[in-house]
């Protein structure tokens, strides 16, 4: 085994140990891992709305961060199957697992893709969205180690590979994404709704 992956495996059962002996975080660690990702698509709204009157590039900035987090999730599945890591609970019968057993692999963690691509796409927006919800990545790249369904390297190279995906993504399309926004605010029906206002 070489060294990175000595390290992914002992720093694995050290958190799958800490699971073990703190039983009341459980239920929050659980729900969390599983659930978490409604967080991101709130704050994804919310910087929707909050961009809707203001300039074009902004708006354009909050619709990209749910873009981006989409078109990330896309971008890792060739990447999945190509690696094709095996589930920790898949190599590790005996340790503690607190989702769900998926048979789709590991590496990197779709999860982690979803929220590094998000908490991107939002500091892009918002420094503060993209504060909270960088916080709520890394709560949710920790909670997927600590639940048994990932190494630590899946979700540090799925926060990676989602963050990537976003800021490079926006570099290439930010024009684009800005003529269609104000192409759509000439269009009647959404024009009261996302019709820029001055000061905002």
């Amino acid at each position: 085994m070489t060294a990175p992956a000595d390290a992914n495996q002992t720093l694995f059962s050290q958190v799958n140990d800490v699971a073990r002996h703190t039983p009341w975080l459980h239920g929050l660690a659980t729900g969390y891992a599983e659930y978490g990702v409604l967080l991101f698509g709130a704050l994804v709204l919310l910087a929707v709305w909050q961009g809707r009157h203001a300039p074009h590039a902004k708006l354009a900035a909050a619709l990209w961060a749910g873009i981006a987090t989409v078109l990330a999730v896309g971008v890792n599945q060739p990447v999945v199957s190509m690696v094709a890591e095996p589930r920790p609970y898949q190599t590790h019968p005996s340790i503690l697992v607190l989702v769900a057993r998926s048979t789709d692999w590991s590496f990197p963690s779709d999860h982690s893709v979803m929220a590094g691509a998000c908490a991107v796409g939002l500091l892009i927006f918002s420094r503060r969205l993209g504060a909270v919800a960088a916080v709520a990545a890394l709560l949710m790249a920790a909670t997927r180690v600590y639940v048994g369904a990932h190494y630590p390297f899946d979700v540090l190279v799925g926060l990676l590979l989602g963050a990537v995906v976003a800021g490079a993504g926006w570099l290439l399309l930010r024009t684009p994404l800005v003529l269609a926004v104000l192409r759509a605010r000439t269009i009647t029906p959404l024009r009261a709704w996302c019709e820029p206002r001055p000061g905002i």
